[in-house]
């Protein structure tokens, strides 16, 4: 085993001397599960789990440093924990860029969210941010370490373990909340009595507002390869007719409208996904269909709705979410009034 002693110190200095390949290996990492997802599940999943282990390590980072001093009498410094720490956030922030880039809806608050994570692997790509503007404050450094954490399991867990996107976003919060714990801890006094009901409550209050704002969250690693509003569809071939941007309301209480849309969803993975269909804002009605993973081009699914409300005039979207409200995706039509029939004039029809 002495040949581990010179070769962890040669991987230590040439990552010190070269940070930038910490964020160029993980990007491209990121980059190769995102291209392989839908082409080589077990390859997808050894990235993503390599990602785990690291936060693992990261974790248990005590306990590793007394085992490796006393199986290769190595003892690891703060400085290089530090880094070691700055290392994982790099990979980890690059590694869910693809993810989050692929599925974001730019038009919503999700752009505000994957402009955040991009923020964050910057800020890990720059020495002086980092160390002296981002560590020192202990409170910022524990929510940008939950946030990093929080965003690996929300692409890794569906890969390595197939949990739905909903069941990911719940476990990914409290895990990341949970590991968060020992950082807030230091925030106060150790003989405070205080400290334990103050915890509860900052846990709670982060918990609950990730949840309000998990619409802002995109429905990683599923994305949206197509969506569109059309008068017929397909059934055999389950291919869509002409997208829909415009409807007069007579047409649309005659025949209805498809709202057709093609999936990209983790090998192995199957899941309930909505087609909510809302009117001026207003969620006029929800139709759950059941998807699964595997297709490159996509899981193709489609929703029918034939009843609309008396007065259906005005903008209509249909958004395409998750269980817990991540959406995945949307579409816009509007819907105009009929036009005035003159005495003896007859309503037009297509056949």
């Amino acid at each position: 085993m002495r040949f581990l002693r010179p070769l962890i110190l040669s991987l230590i200095r040439l990552a010190q001397e070269h940070p930038g390949l910490l964020a160029a290996f993980g990007f491209c990492s990121g980059l190769a599960s995102f291209l392989l997802i839908e082409r080589s599940e077990q390859l997808a999943q050894g990235i993503a789990l390599m990602m785990l282990v690291s936060w693992i390590w990261l974790t248990l980072e005590q306990t590793l440093r007394q085992g490796v001093l006393s199986r290769f009498g190595l003892d690891l410094p703060p400085a290089l924990i530090r880094f070691a720490t700055q290392m994982v956030h790099q990979e980890s922030f690059f590694f869910v860029l693809p993810f989050f880039l692929a599925a974001t809806h730019w038009n919503t608050g999700q752009a505000a969210v994957t402009g955040l994570l991009g923020l964050c692997a910057l800020v890990t790509l720059i020495d002086p941010l980092y160390f002296r503007g981002l560590a020192p404050r202990r409170t910022l450094f524990v929510i940008f370490h939950a946030l990093a954490l929080f965003a690996t399991l929300l692409v890794a867990l569906p890969i390595i373990v197939h949990l739905t996107t909903s069941e990911s976003f719940v476990a990914a919060l409290c895990i990341s909340l949970l590991l968060s714990l020992p950082g807030l801890k230091t925030l106060f006094p150790a003989d405070a009595l205080w400290r334990v009901p103050l915890l509860a409550i900052i846990l709670g209050a982060l918990a609950w507002g990730t949840w309000l704002l998990r619409e802002w969250v995109p429905g990683v690693p599923m994305r949206l390869a197509s969506v569109s509003v059309t008068h017929e569809l397909d059934r055999e071939r389950r291919i869509p007719g002409a997208p829909v941007t415009e409807v007069e309301a007579s047409k649309l209480h005659w025949d209805g409208l498809y709202a057709w849309t093609a999936i990209r969803v983790p090998r192995g993975l199957r899941e309930t996904v909505y087609h909510v269909w809302r009117q001026n804002g207003e969620e006029v009605d929800r139709i759950p269909m059941t998807i699964g993973g595997g297709r490159e081009e996509g899981y193709r699914a489609w929703s029918h709705k034939l009843h609309f409300p008396a007065d259906p005039v005005g903008d209509w979207e249909v958004q395409v979410v998750t269980g817990t409200g991540q959406m995945i995706g949307m579409v816009r039509f509007q819907v105009t009034p009929s036009p005035v029939l003159l005495p003896g004039e007859l309503p037009f029809t297509d056949g």
